[in-house]
């Protein structure tokens, strides 16, 4: 039990060690182009006003001024660092680390740690701004692993005992409570959430509903509790069910940087409501007081401290007064799983704990949030994105294998499977139904056999004519991507062209019909930008496109998939391609229409790929028999062919 423990933290520091080397060579060997290009860099940057912001930050404005049509890294939260260019090309990189609080578009605010940091920038002539290691991050994980070990007696003892260990999970006895606007499989689920006096697992395959069951899960609980902590992996994850809540009316204390945060859950953070709270016109006074003495060259040295720690004591208070009423006010703290770490919620426990996305997070980054509860809910689907892990030696070393699978594998007991789906027609469904699920899932009746086009196949493999000379593209470019396949890229692009106009541009428009272009590889997304950005047939389509990889559409549903697969070449490698989890949340984005774009020959040597292939080919012999049953009743009883042929 231990030492599956501290594989996880040998697996950790590896992959720590692997990032900090990766972040050396990006530093001291890349050239700076090419780390404009790549997006871990702005350069060079005009300089704008400095102030102090809400929570008393000291802020610097900065935007870049070339290179404005790049995609970049950077996001609120993020460390980076300044550094300088000299008249002969070399860096001096400045000996502060600070912070992203604020991006948008081609301007950043950057929290800085000193009026001395502050300094150094603005005396800076050609100045540049780069992504920096979080290791901030790793030491909270780090930290997390070795309280959960050394854990002797307490509950955090316990729950690292059940969750490695063979020891039995305990359960209430509860009357089931009765949700007649869920299904069965959902209302069981949240039935155990209530009943599971230490974990319990929501299994939620692809649209089965796991964020309305989880919900439900969480406003129930608060009958018996008085608040609960909800967590995730990602801001995106953590807005997503915090906004359901709102809806449910739940008062939601969403802790976390704002300008991570989606514009319907801005009022309900931390900082927006400690600004609104009656006492801040006081503190903010006070604070602005204490910088002012600071500042002013006053003789009586001794009284302008004495004075200074008087304020200092009396904000103390006032920022004691208002957090006391926030927490107290709300019922839900919403954060992610880092997070929870905040000085915020320092000293603070609670009944429950509830993870969504589980089976993207770490085990390391679950544990920081465990800590702080008594009983820990997760939700997810281990069969879908595993966590994003860099170094090769720590995903082979199990790194990627996550709490949620832990649970799922040693207390199966604990785990409610979701088994209706609600997203996607039936003959898209099966396979990953099949290959994923056990052929537990079943398609809602009101998707089932839904489609855009009558007498349309929902699922089609396109092999695209690849030149040998033209196979996938290996090794880095200036972007940084390691594969593409342009002329795949280009084939992708005229295959999706072709449906709309099967479709038909003025129905395709005044439906808005949604579309997801996806590729496993930067590279290929990439290409399929610049295809779309430069073909002015798009541009009518272009606010309906999405090109994104595998990992940018997890959570996300489309009406129309296009899969890029990228890989052909004549010793069958797929690479990338083997994550088969990455495929199954690619395939199950489709609503109605999924295109696979990608070499056969290639693809059908991995035993997975090929009894793909073998299936759409099956359904599009059974979908023929089908049309050709439907044609021959319909001729017998009178209809006119052409008719069913333009329909």
């Amino acid at each position: 039990m231990i030492q599956e423990l501290l594989q996880q933290k040998a697996m950790l520091l590896k992959e720590y060690e692997y990032e900090k080397e990766l972040f050396q060579r990006q530093t001291e060997n890349m050239g700076i182009k090419r780390k404009v290009r790549q997006g871990l860099c702005w350069y060079p940057l005009y300089v704008g006003r400095s102030y102090f912001n809400s929570m008393d930050q000291l802020v610097i404005e900065v935007e870049r001024t070339d290179a404005l049509d790049i995609d970049h890294q950077f996001e609120p939260a993020k460390p980076v660092c300044f550094f300088e260019e000299d008249a002969s090309g070399m860096l001096y990189y400045m000996k502060f680390v600070a912070q992203v609080s604020f991006v948008d578009g081609d301007r950043m605010v950057i929290a800085l740690p000193s009026n001395d940091a502050l300094e150094r920038v603005k005396a800076a002539n050609r100045l540049g701004v780069q992504l920096y290691l979080d290791e901030y991050t790793y030491h909270l994980m780090f930290d997390a692993l070795d309280r959960v070990i050394s854990a002797r007696d307490g509950r955090l003892a316990e729950l690292r005992d059940i969750c490695h260990t063979d020891m039995p999970i305990r359960k209430y006895k509860l009357l089931p409570v009765r949700f007649p606007w869920l299904n069965p499989s959902q209302e069981a689920a949240v039935n155990e959430v209530l009943c599971a006096k230490d974990v319990a697992v929501v299994h939620g395959p692809p649209g089965t509903g796991k964020t309305t069951t989880l919900v439900e899960a969480i406003y129930e609980t608060l009958r018996r509790e008085v608040q609960v902590l909800v967590c995730a992996q990602s801001n995106m994850a953590v807005d997503w069910i915090a906004e359901k809540l709102t809806d449910r009316g739940v008062n939601v204390l969403r802790i976390g940087n704002p300008s991570r945060v989606t514009d319907k859950m801005l009022g309900d953070t931390y900082e927006r409501r400690f600004e609104a709270h009656p006492s801040y016109t006081q503190l903010w006074s006070i604070r602005r007081a204490i910088r002012e003495l600071y500042e002013s060259g006053s003789s009586n040295r001794e009284g302008r401290q004495q004075k200074i720690a008087r304020l200092k004591e009396r904000a103390t208070e006032l920022e004691y007064e208002i957090n006391d009423s926030l927490f107290s006010e709300a019922r839900v703290i919403a954060c992610t799983l880092t997070g929870s770490a905040s000085h915020l919620l320092m000293g603070r426990h609670f009944g429950t704990l509830f993870i969504d996305e589980a089976a993207q997070a770490m085990e390391a980054a679950c544990w920081i949030a465990v800590q702080k509860a008594d009983r820990i809910i997760l939700a997810g689907d281990h069969r879908q994105l595993p966590p994003t892990i860099k170094c090769p030696e720590a995903m082979a070393g199990g790194l990627d294998h996550t709490l949620m699978q832990q649970i799922v594998e040693k207390k199966p007991k604990a785990v409610s499977l979701l088994t209706v789906q609600y997203r996607m027609t039936d003959a898209i469904m099966q396979f990953p139904n099949h290959e994923f699920y056990g052929g537990q899932l079943r398609s809602d009746p009101s998707v089932k056999n839904r489609s855009i086009l009558d007498w349309d196949s929902a699922i089609e493999w396109v092999s695209p004519d690849i030149p040998p000379s033209q196979e996938d593209v290996s090794g880095e470019s200036d972007y940084g991507l390691s594969k593409q396949n342009p002329e795949e890229a280009r084939q992708t692009m005229e295959t999706l062209k072709q449906y709309i106009l099967k479709i038909g541009k003025e129905r395709f428009l005044e439906e808005r019909i949604d579309v997801g272009m996806i590729s496993p590889y930067k590279g290929q997304v990439y290409l399929l930008r610049h295809l779309l950005k430069h073909d002015a047939f798009w541009k009518p389509f272009r606010s309906l496109i999405t090109i994104n990889t595998v990992d940018g559409f997890q959570g996300q549903e489309r009406e129309i998939i296009v899969i890029s697969m990228v890989r052909s070449n004549e010793e069958g490698q797929v690479g990338f391609l083997r994550d088969l989890r990455r495929m199954n949340v690619a395939i199950t984005r489709a609503r109605m229409k999924l295109i696979i774009v990608g070499d056969r020959d290639t693809l059908c040597r991995h035993p997975f790929y090929r009894r793909l292939y073998q299936y759409i080919i099956h359904n599009k012999d059974m979908e023929n028999e089908e049309w050709r049953k439907r044609m021959e009743n319909q001729v017998a009883t009178g209809v006119d062919q052409s008719s069913i042929m333009n329909s």
